[in-house]
């Protein structure tokens, strides 16, 4: 439990001041209401903060979203931005799954068509996506050169080499699908084995794919631009860079920690190891989450594809046609970008870009409403879809939470939960279940996480993003 004082600043934001640890270079600060904050303060991740607010070369202010928890080094949930050329690039800031991130399909029918197909619907994504931490999934032939190439250009390499995707989900994907800077020399022999057979699968933990409904309509004028209707039937995909983006991290943190001393670094706590971003430690690790961050975009578009197949053998052809890409967002990167006319590495790291209308990064379609966010829930409750908001830029960077935020480490939550009652209570709900692991899915229970539906009032009301549309599981694909 943290005992650290932090003061409220104004009705969403909290701050731990500069002068509260000698170390500290800039405030620590908590976007949250005071019943989040209580569930915070339960464990490391205020310190954790703390420790992030003495990098150097951070600017501004250590941020942290309401769906904060403990984390490696950095705390889930985290945002920092640091300024060359004194900044450093954390591999902690960004996380072990590289690019864990959502992509939202709509499909063109609403749950009352879809009707008692909705089981087949979930038992032939399962058949097809590839779950658990050692899933195979690659079509035939996609290593050597091709996978250098996934690394270089992302989905656009699967687009055009096998035909997966299309030039429309390519637009409509964060920075396109592909972070420029990419060194697929910078990943190593033993990165590129973990991933080369892992394309178009799912993982394991928290990753999930869910079948949902639209079951409220906030905004109608953003819901409209992103296709979205009262009562209509979507998929959601949570994956990331599998275990090619692990092993980035892994060998990044060894080669920094080792490093520090040669460039003068001290930190309180070696998990955030980091190396100055025009060091070669640090520009070569860039190079590397680049092509990691690549490959969870292509990871995603071939989860979708498999998806698309499996849709048009239960509801024809057509339906798979006229299925679209909302869009597709990371919660796991380091970028640079432009803020407050500075050039920034902007962590984040369990949180999520957010620019708000007239962002000229944005897709044109959506520059009149911002950009769209996917914030998942659990299992049982509701995952919503958000809009970036001006406040984002002037406050958090361009940035708001991803999810819930877990509140229970998954050995507290089996200790509560039994997997099969849990199979039972969601099937109860009429949620269709399929996961390979009992024990697996009482890891990821409703009772692990923060309540979604506070976490996304906080960030509303802070004028970081704003909700669009709130969705309600009807089947769940858990890895």
């Amino acid at each position: 439990m943290s005992e650290l004082a932090i003061a409220r600043v104004d009705q969403e934001l909290w701050e731990i001041p500069s002068s509260a640890r000698s170390d500290m270079r800039v405030p620590a600060r908590v976007f949250a209401d005071p019943e989040l904050l209580a569930a915070i303060e339960q464990d490391r991740s205020l310190e954790q903060l703390v420790n992030v607010a003495t990098l150097p070369g951070i600017v501004e202010a250590a941020l942290a979203m309401p769906d904060i928890h403990q984390g490696y080094g950095f705390p889930v949930g985290g945002v920092a931005a640091t300024e060359a050329p004194d900044g450093v690039v954390s591999p902690g800031g960004v996380g072990y799954d590289i690019n864990c991130g959502v992509r939202l399909l709509a499909l063109p029918l609403d749950d009352a068509e879809l009707g008692e197909r909705r089981e087949a619907l979930v038992n032939e994504i399962s058949r097809r996506v590839p779950v658990g931490a050692g899933g195979k999934g690659s079509r035939r032939g996609l290593v050597g050169a091709k996978l250098e190439r996934v690394l270089e250009e992302g989905p656009r390499a699967l687009y055009e080499e096998l035909g997966i995707g299309s030039e429309q989900e390519l637009h409509l994907t964060e920075s396109q699908g592909r972070l420029d800077g990419a060194r697929p020399g910078s990943v190593s022999p033993r990165a590129r084995e973990r991933g080369a057979g892992q394309l178009g699968t799912l993982g394991s933990g928290n990753h999930f794919l869910e079948l949902q409904r639209v079951d409220g309509v906030y905004e109608p004028e953003a819901a409209r631009a992103f296709g979205l209707r009262q009562g209509q039937v979507a998929l959601l995909i949570h994956s990331g860079s599998r275990g090619l983006g692990h092993q980035v991290c892994t060998d990044f943190v060894k080669r920094m920690d080792a490093a520090l001393s040669r460039h003068g670094i001290e930190l309180p706590d070696r998990q955030l190891s980091c190396a100055p971003l025009d060091s070669p430690e640090g520009a070569d690790y860039l190079g590397a989450m680049a092509a990691a961050a690549n490959f969870a975009w292509a990871n995603r578009a071939a989860i979708a594809h498999r998806a698309r197949e499996a849709i048009a053998q239960v509801l024809g052809p057509d339906a798979a046609r006229d299925t679209h890409q909302v869009y597709d967002v990371a919660h796991n990167v380091a970028k640079l970008e432009r803020h407050h006319g500075r050039q920034l590495c902007v962590h984040r790291k369990g949180a999520t870009r957010a620019f708000p209308p007239g962002h000229l990064d944005l897709p044109a379609e959506y520059r009149g409403v911002g950009q769209p966010a996917f914030i998942p829930g659990s299992m049982g409750t509701a995952s919503f879809v958000l809009a970036g908001r001006p406040g984002a830029m002037e406050r958090s960077f361009g940035t708001t939470c991803h999810g819930a935020g877990r509140r229970l480490s998954r050995t507290a939550v089996r200790k509560q939960v039994e997997g099969a009652e849990l199979r039972r209570r969601l099937e109860g709900q009429g949620i269709v279940v399929r996961a390979p692991s009992a024990r697996g899915l009482a890891e990821e229970a409703p009772e692990a996480y923060k309540d979604v539906g506070r976490v996304v009032e906080v960030v509303e009301r802070a004028g970081l993003a704003a909700r669009v549309v709130r969705l309600r599981p009807i089947g769940v694909l858990k890895g």
